[in-house]
């Protein structure tokens, strides 16, 4: 007799009637089932003990590959959250199957970070957040101390099965330096990148024909941008300024400062010899000539006191007076450098150079704007995604 069929004679024969819900239509009750005869209840338990030993006998049947899409598949978690949990129909040695799939390919892309602590270790985990939403492989993040052993760091690359380095920051991109050339490396979340030519990835520095971009679609009559820059933090960024510039029809009045003495002697001049309705200030990424404690405030002053319209690529420089700035969508940068892993993972030949930041977001000061004469519509204002001060 079948197993299955054995289990429902013996319940349908030795079950207890079932309580009357209330309100339910009474039945008559049913009859008591006539008494088993011996040895119809040894062929029973026969039957019930041989259709155990059969099936646990029968070979197992192969399981399905593992799909994290089919209906009813658990997804992998990512880092720091709790695994999904299996559905109760899902056969244990299917999820079995799948982790081991998954240790066997191992962790392709790492990603290196500096070991800081907040606001600034937000920056890096906002963009690990992305690369690991568009890489869709197993990812691991190694934050990375001034003082990391590099062996260390170069065997667990090794151990855990990574093929490409993600290096952010400047504490990453050393770090990525020391390791065995045979790795894949991009680089990212840094302004700028010593030998930059030589290498692939994403800058921090918002593309200057964007910067530009938004500075003639605010102010149309704009002719001149006037910047002041170190040759040695920012030459490569003004490279890529002076061909945006000449596309959009503006002049880029480029100003070279060694030091800080020397911005401030060119910020001076600069302001003297500007036309608030045709000219405009570029604050670059530059620790030289922007110094936040000395230089920043003696700019803002000048520009709110001379009507000198002032951009920047940071977000607290609106805050504090600058017209508008471009900064980093940190998310989408984090998706971006996760395509460019994604080709050398495919065998990809590596895009060389680092690339100007394209993933941006907007901030805007509307009560510099008024004091310029400068009026934005509702329209405008929905373009922005900070306004300062703030309502």
């Amino acid at each position: 007799m079948p197993f299955d069929l054995a289990i429902l004679l013996l319940r349908h024969l030795f079950s207890a009637p079932a309580q009357r819900r209330r309100g339910a239509t009474r039945l008559p009750p049913r009859p008591a089932p006539a008494a088993l005869s011996a040895r119809l209840l040894s062929d029973l338990l026969g039957g019930l003990l041989l259709a155990a030993l059969l099936a646990t006998a029968a070979p197992a049947r192969a399981l399905p590959e593992a799909n994290p899409d089919a209906a009813g598949a658990a997804v992998p978690a990512r880092p720091g959250e709790a695994a999904p949990r299996a559905r109760r129909n899902e056969p244990l040695q299917l999820a079995q199957a799948g982790d081991t799939a998954r240790r066997q390919s191992g962790e392709p892309i790492a990603v290196l970070f500096p070991d800081i602590g907040e606001p600034y270790r937000k920056v890096f985990t906002e963009i690990i957040d992305g690369i690991e939403e568009q890489g869709k492989l197993r990812v691991r993040s190694y934050p990375v101390a001034n003082n990391a052993d590099l062996a260390e760091l170069q065997a667990a690359l090794k151990r855990n099965g990574s093929r490409v380095v993600i290096a952010l920051g400047r504490q990453g991109v050393k770090a990525a330096s020391g390791l065995e050339p045979a790795l894949g490396v991009v680089v990212g979340g840094i302004s700028s990148v010593p030998d930059a030519d030589k290498l692939s990835g994403i800058s921090l520095s918002p593309d200057p024909a964007l910067l530009f971009g938004r500075l003639k679609s605010l102010l149309p009559a704009m002719r001149r941008v006037i910047v002041v820059y170190n040759p040695q933090n920012s030459e490569a960024l003004i490279r890529q300024a002076r061909e945006a510039a000449r596309g959009l029809g503006l002049e880029l009045n480029a100003l070279e400062a060694a030091d800080l003495a020397s911005a401030a002697r060119r910020y001076e001049s600069a302001f003297a010899a500007a036309d608030g309705r045709h000219d405009a200030l570029w604050l670059p990424p530059d620790a030289t000539t922007v110094d936040e404690s000395t230089i920043l405030p003696i700019v803002l002053r000048e520009s709110w006191n001379r009507s000198v319209p002032i951009f920047s690529s940071s977000i607290l420089h609106v805050k504090k007076g600058a017209l508008f700035a471009l900064y980093p969508n940190n998310f989408e940068l984090g998706r971006e450098l996760a395509g460019l892993a994604g080709a050398l993972l495919l065998g990809e030949p590596p895009r060389k150079g680092v690339s100007p930041l394209r993933a941006v977001r907007i901030a805007f000061n509307w009560r510099t704007a008024s004091h310029i004469g400068l009026n934005i519509d509702a329209g405008q204002q929905r373009t922005f995604d900070f306004l300062f001060p703030e309502p």
